[in-house]
């Protein structure tokens, strides 16, 4: 007869289970948006321009970086820039999603000017569920503009399609607006 597991609390070694990764932090959320909107061209962001854009010393972007890298949302080559990875692009295309979904729904539904809209998302951008995002998306009726005329990325963060008259121009996240 088998002993009792003195842990039966706790799955054994042959029952592991998958670990959860803990929340990014907005700061990571809003550091890889940044990164995203001036890699926007598709090319590499320098630490200097990332800490001009977040208003932080280029040691506090540099050291936030390397956080990034360790946690296998950016790549960055010293002197060669900073790329994000498939990882950190899907969260950089999220929080973009949920600012511009809040814009929307800020002006459109609750009567918010459209002015004030901005500072109002940036501060419930990080705190929007997946569920909640997808009952607002459907409230406006799936909406692929916000307010300022600025593209949402749907569900899927696939970006919405170009009219034809500027699809041969420059692509759309070259024309985003810096502050969403």
């Amino acid at each position: 007869m088998a002993d009792a597991d003195p842990h039966p609390d706790q799955p054994s070694p042959a029952h592991c289970c998958v670990v959860a990764k803990p929340a990014l932090s907005d700061a990571i959320q809003d550091y890889l948006r940044e990164i995203y909107k001036l890699g926007a061209d598709g090319g590499r962001v320098s630490v200097t321009a990332l800490a001009k854009r977040q208003g932080v010393s280029p040691a506090s972007a540099s050291a936030m970086v390397k956080k990034l890298a360790a946690l296998e949302l950016a790549v960055h080559q010293p002197y060669r820039g900073i790329e994000l990875t498939t990882a950190g692009e899907k969260v950089a295309l999220e929080v973009i999603r949920h600012h511009r979904l809040l814009e929307l729904y800020l002006a459109e539904t609750l009567g918010v000017d459209v002015n004030e809209v901005h500072g109002e998302a940036e501060r419930l951008e990080h705190a929007l569920s997946e569920e909640l995002e997808e009952r607002i998306d459907k409230a406006l009726g799936f909406p692929t503009h916000d307010p300022h005329g600025d593209p949402i990325p749907d569900a899927n963060l696939k970006w919405p399609a170009q009219p034809a008259a500027t699809a041969a121009g420059s692509s759309h996240r070259a024309k985003r607006r810096s502050n969403s």
